[in-house]
């Protein structure tokens, strides 16, 4: 199945596909504009907690497809966006204890797409993602997946922190990696559990790190200090793995 991103131009359509629920990953509107439909657009965005970002006319200019923004151009998820719930609902049709990925800082497509690859082939019941500081599922995240994305669920969230401290009292445990932590075989990662990733550059956020239970050092032997956030993902991943066996 081919995956197709949506770039939606102009003020009437961007304010149908808002009220129609098609969920949109940005938006950019030009500075200074101030009307009545650009007014109705911004309260829309924030209803729906969308990331607007304020641009020249010319930026604008040069993401326009049709050459008629009007001053706002949206882009819209390649795919539906689920719910938390929906992925602890996933463990328990299985009878397994929730095993989820927690993504911060996770801006390249490419990397996001092949930890999602990465989260399915290691039996996660779904992966969640912030709405800022996040590339979304665009068409590039779909086809890095491989397929992932129509069997594992992606639930995009405004407060990972706040998430975190939610999903702990449905009984998991947060691990984060972090290259300052405890190596991860000596750690107990069985049972319901959340797996932290970050950027290789700015890592896990300092919120979001204080919310986790452990942290969790991959040892490494060679001349750099960090590994690729994809790679990471699936050394942790598998630890985990080993250890539910």
């Amino acid at each position: 199945m081919g995956y197709q991103e949506f770039t939606i131009e102009g003020r009437n359509a961007v304010i149908e596909a808002f009220r129609a629920g098609k969920p949109i990953d940005k938006l950019f509107i030009q500075d200074g504009c101030q009307d009545g439909p650009i007014m109705t657009i911004k309260r829309e965005a924030k209803k729906n907690d969308t990331l607007v970002k304020f641009v020249t006319r010319e930026r604008l200019d040069q993401m326009s497809v049709t050459g008629k923004h009007q001053g706002v151009i949206a882009y819209a998820a390649a795919y539906e966006y689920a719910e938390v719930g929906d992925l602890l609902a996933a463990a328990r049709a299985k009878g397994e204890p929730p095993f989820l990925f927690l993504l911060d800082n996770i801006e390249d497509p490419h990397n996001l797409g092949a930890i999602i690859r990465t989260a399915n082939l290691a039996g996660a019941h779904g992966v969640i993602i912030p709405k800022n500081r996040s590339v979304g599922l665009t068409a590039t995240v779909a086809r890095t997946s491989a397929g992932a994305l129509h069997y594992t669920p992606v639930a995009r969230v405004t407060n990972l922190a706040n998430t975190i401290e939610e999903l702990k009292k449905e009984g998991l445990w947060f691990v984060c990696a972090d290259m300052d932590g405890t190596v991860m075989y000596k750690l107990d990662l069985r049972g319901p559990i959340g797996l932290v990733i970050g950027s290789e550059g700015e890592g896990v956020g300092r919120l979001v790190k204080e919310k986790c239970d452990m942290v969790a050092a991959i040892p490494m032997k060679g001349n750099i200090d960090s590994l690729n956030a994809s790679v990471a993902a699936g050394v942790l991943a598998y630890e985990i793995v080993r250890q539910r066996l």
